[in-house]
């Protein structure tokens, strides 16, 4: 029983004087790693028209059918999108969502990412559901985010914008 105790009591004094692992989380924040997946957002270009074309190609590729979408025809009075349609409704339940990038990787057009915010909070359900208000970030913003996204976007600029 003495021998217990004493491996106890080595145990707590050779942890005493180690360096704390804790992070005072709201005053400090560890880095996220390259590879994480946050929350969503959807690209709108510099111009002001919006990257996604309404084609649910990702909210079929969602398997927590977490993605609602709307599409609606694009006109030359109101011009949303550079094709030919665009979303009118864009919807994500984040209760669903896995935070699994099938919908990054389904999007032809680059349209949706996974940023690096991980703060999702709210007090309520409705809270939770993110519209297109909640969703939209313009390119600089983004790539902030994601560098990498900037990187992508250039190569289609020639695509859309001539």
């Amino acid at each position: 029983m003495i021998t217990a105790i004493m491996k106890g009591m080595y145990t707590t004094f050779k942890h005493i004087f180690r360096k704390e692992v804790t992070v005072p989380y709201p005053e400090e924040r560890l880095p996220v790693s390259p590879r994480f997946r946050g929350r969503h957002f959807l690209v709108v270009d510099d111009d002001g028209l919006e990257r996604c074309v309404g084609c649910e190609l990702c909210a079929v590729a969602c398997p927590a059918d977490a993605i609602y979408i709307e599409a609606a025809e694009n006109t030359d009075q109101a011009r949303h999108s550079p094709g030919e349609r665009y979303a009118s409704v864009y919807m994500i339940h984040m209760f669903r969502c896995i935070f699994c990038g099938y919908c990054e990787e389904a999007c032809p057009e680059d349209a949706i990412f996974l940023g690096k915010e991980y703060e999702l909070e709210c007090y309520t359900r409705d809270g939770f559901i993110y519209d297109k208000a909640k969703l939209n970030l313009n390119v600089q913003a983004a790539a902030k985010q994601r560098p990498e996204v900037l990187e992508r976007l250039e190569e289609d600029l020639s695509r859309y914008h001539r």
